[in-house]
């Protein structure tokens, strides 16, 4: 079974695509909440993300990993394949 992958995004925010892009590339399936004016949303997401407001903000079975280039950075030093295949939380 694989991860659940969860990304708060904006439509139009170059650095959510590029993640949303990261993930598509490696056939990962996500829920992708678009939080584009909704401010209620971005606090709950502020709430799970350590009160990181900014968009993306990706969270990997429950844990927060960061954003864009949180998880291309993972992804780089060969750890986010991993994170992607466990079901558990870390």
């Amino acid at each position: 079974m694989a991860a659940k992958v969860e990304i708060y995004t904006w439509r139009t925010c170059p650095f959510c695509i590029r993640a949303k892009n990261l993930l598509t590339n490696k056939e990962v399936n996500f829920t992708e909440y678009s939080i584009d004016g909704d401010e209620v949303a971005r606090n709950k997401m502020a709430q799970r993300a350590n009160g990181r407001r900014s968009v993306p903000q990706i969270f990997i079975n429950d844990r927060h990993v960061g954003g864009c280039d949180d998880i291309h950075a993972l992804d780089a030093q060969g750890k986010l394949d991993d994170l992607l295949q466990s079901t558990h939380s870390v």
